[in-house]
């Protein structure tokens, strides 16, 4: 036997010796990672939870297979061809997708656990018709356990579920929503299958919630079963990260509109099924062991989403059940100062990941729980709750929910401690004062000089440093560089919210805004325009409701001469939409705009935000038909009328009944003058 190829000298063998040292010393590094993997469950959950979360854990999941080469490589353009979307007509796709399933028969769970071709299994979903994914359901069924558990097969099942959602409800309306649950046995509906579905995850519900990629496939589940809308802000941020790849296809079949973004219809059974997994969630765990859960990264949107749902499905009378979550979390009624709940809520104030289950309980806890809650954990500490990061957002959620002699209170509490929250940037809860104190009509003067002071004396500054303009970047900086820069600063989004809700409230708060604005130097002015936190509080100025005509003639002749700047610049040309509805009743400002918007139309036209511009102006019946769009302009539409008219319509009105009155007169006296003689007899005869 032929011996192997090594290098001679002492540095060679040297080298060896160190390799099979570092492949030792590599292999008993990853069998104390093992250990200490097996241990770290009990290290998170120290009081209890991890024994329930141990024992549920089915072992090593099953191997599906791998694909080939060849249909990796298939696959892979199949992606990218319906990505691009780029075919002739209908027919040559559906053709397309015709001879892609055909392909995947039979390779649908292989697909679904690849990495490069699971997006393309995402696709076929989003373009299947009904019978289509049904057939894609049936080949999952009895492995969704295994294929929730995976990196990329998770994501599939994600979307098998949200879309299968709005065919269950089809299906509902197409049986006339008699009995939805009454089908034959072998039939196979989208209820049906969801329902299978969700039975393979009862009884291993203890070990699923805190899987970094099944937790994200049962909150999808839940969501889909409780009849919540699909795509909604609150919804989305529960059901996947910031980080998640969006996957989009253009479906065959446009989906009815307001469907996702509405409460559904469900069927009873689904009911059934949302509360029998709900009661396996919290049943195999105690008080302490959902504390601890509480504050887990993966288990605590879990345990938000089922806290919501317990109150959405039983209303406030879910509080006084001692299996719930919200007693569980919670089992002194009431929570007094002293009491275990008291403690474990004051601890988890100040928690990161814990805090958002508290906003969860602060909005649905029942008044006579809130209440308790308040004046013994909140109303004392309002300012340390509201300098700390994570605990001023629960204090936001409890504050929407006082009533006016609480608000007063709390606003005579934190007026003096404004200043350090302008300086933390705790803007979230200066921005709930200033909303909740307009709802429940409580005097806003304390706060709006508490603001003005803390932003200084200077309106021009004052607005700067509220808005943060100084921290843009210049010119120099491409838009990319730009975009990301203004993504990450969430401080200057939280100051342009707090600016906007300003504007909504008239009075010294609006002042204090648009004496800022109108007192910026004219290129701190255009930077504010193009800046992408900045621009939407210039757009709320000349949009928001009230008496602002004054303001608006001012500000608008400043924007005008900036027309063609502003108009191509993707932020920039927001402004000139708005300044539309900014300078209604204000008729010949817009003759303005649309003169210079005329005099442009070539880089108008040559550009995106240009052509959006054009159309949201008008410009085309401005070019074709000017008469028309001046009675637009002036807020006429064709059927409206001037005062002047409407009084020639009343009064050709009242000379029309005054004639139909005279002709009704004159046609009674004749009638009567014509039975005077032997008619007259006759008609008195039958009479």
């Amino acid at each position: 036997m032929p011996k192997e190829h090594r290098k001679r000298g002492r540095r060679e063998e040297k080298k060896r010796k160190r390799e099979r040292e570092g492949d030792e010393a590599s292999k008993r590094r990853r069998s104390d990672e093992d250990e200490q993997r097996g241990n770290t469950v009990d290290d998170d959950f120290p009081y209890g939870a991890a024994e329930h979360v141990a024992t549920a854990d089915p072992g090593e999941i099953p191997f599906d297979g791998l694909l080939d080469e060849e249909e990796q490589e298939y696959f892979k353009r199949a992606d990218t061809m319906l990505e691009l979307n780029q075919f002739s007509d209908a027919e040559q796709r559906d053709l397309f997708l015709a001879n892609i399933y055909q392909e995947a028969k039979g390779k649908e769970l292989k697909i679904a656990n690849s990495q490069s071709c699971s997006r393309l299994m995402e696709r076929l979903i989003l373009t299947s018709t009904p019978e289509q994914l049904k057939a894609l359901f049936e080949k999952f069924s009895g492995h969704f356990l295994n294929l929730a558990q995976h990196r990329f097969a998770s994501h599939c099942c994600e979307t098998l579920f949200l879309r299968a959602a709005p065919i269950v409800s089809d299906e509902s309306l197409a049986s006339g929503k008699a009995n939805p649950g009454s089908e034959t046995k072998g039939s196979n509906t989208a209820e049906k299958l969801l329902l299978d579905a969700s039975k393979e995850f009862e009884n291993n519900l203890g070990y699923l919630m805190t899987d970094i990629f099944a937790s994200h496939t049962i909150r999808v589940l839940l969501v889909v079963l409780s009849g919540r809308p699909l795509v909604n802000a609150q919804t989305m941020s529960l059901l996947q990260s910031k980080k998640k790849e969006n996957i989009k296809a253009a479906s065959r079949e446009k989906p009815l509109p307001g469907l996702d973004s509405v409460e559904r219809n469900v069927p009873d059974s689904f009911h059934v099924a949302l509360d029998r997994i709900m009661k396996g969630i919290v049943a195999g765990l105690d008080t302490t062991s959902l504390r601890a859960l509480a504050c887990h990264p993966i288990a605590n949107p879990l345990l938000q989403l089922v806290l919501d749902l317990d109150f959405r499905q039983s209303g406030k009378s879910k509080a006084r059940d001692t299996t719930s979550l919200f007693r569980k979390l919670l089992p002194d009624d009431p929570p007094e100062e002293g009491t275990d709940s008291a403690s474990f809520f004051s601890g988890t104030l100040y928690d990161t990941i814990g805090s958002r289950l508290l906003e969860v309980l602060v909005t649905n806890s029942p008044g006579k729980t809130f209440k308790v809650l308040y004046h013994t954990l909140f109303r004392n500490r309002l300012h340390s709750l509201a300098k700390n990061e994570a605990a001023s957002y629960v204090l936001v959620k409890a504050l929407e929910r006082l009533n006016k002699e609480d608000l007063q209170e709390a606003v005579a509490e934190l007026c003096p401690q404004i200043q350090i929250l302008v300086d933390r940037s705790r803007t979230s809860v200066v921005k709930c004062l200033v909303e909740r104190c307009q709802v429940r009509g409580v005097d806003l003067q304390p706060l709006a000089a508490a603001l003005g002071e803390a932003y200084g004396p200077n309106p021009q500054e004052k607005l700067k440093r509220m808005l943060r303009l100084d921290s843009v970047e210049g010119e120099n900086f491409s838009n990319e560089r730009r975009k990301q820069t203004d993504n990450q600063d969430a401080t200057k989004a939280h100051a342009s919210l707090l600016a906007q809700s300003m504007l909504e409230v008239p009075g010294p708060l609006r002042e204090l805004l648009t004496e800022g604005i109108l007192a910026l130097e004219n290129r701190d002015l255009l930077l504010m325009a193009k800046d992408r936190s900045g621009t939407h509080v210039l757009q709320k100025s000349l949009t928001c409701s009230g008496d602002t005509a004054k303001y608006r003639r001012m500000i608008m002749p400043r924007l005008i001469t900036w027309t063609l700047d502003l108009v191509t610049h993707p932020v920039g040309s927001h402004v000139v939409d708005a300044c539309w509805q900014g300078s209604e009743g204000l008729s010949f400002l817009r003759e303005k705009v649309a003169e210079r918007l005329v005099q442009h139309e070539a880089s108008l036209r040559d550009s995106v935000p240009g052509r959006a511009v054009w159309r949201n102006w008008k410009m085309d019946l401005y070019k074709t038909r000017l008469t028309d769009w001046m009675r637009e302009a002036k807020g006429r539409t064709h059927g409206s009328k001037t005062g002047i008219g409407l009084a020639r319509e009343r009064y050709a009105t009242r000379k029309q009944q005054q004639a139909s009155h005279g002709k009704e007169g004159t046609r009674h006296r004749k009638t009567t003058s014509f039975r005077t003689g032997a008619n007259a007899i006759v008609a008195a005869g039958q009479g």
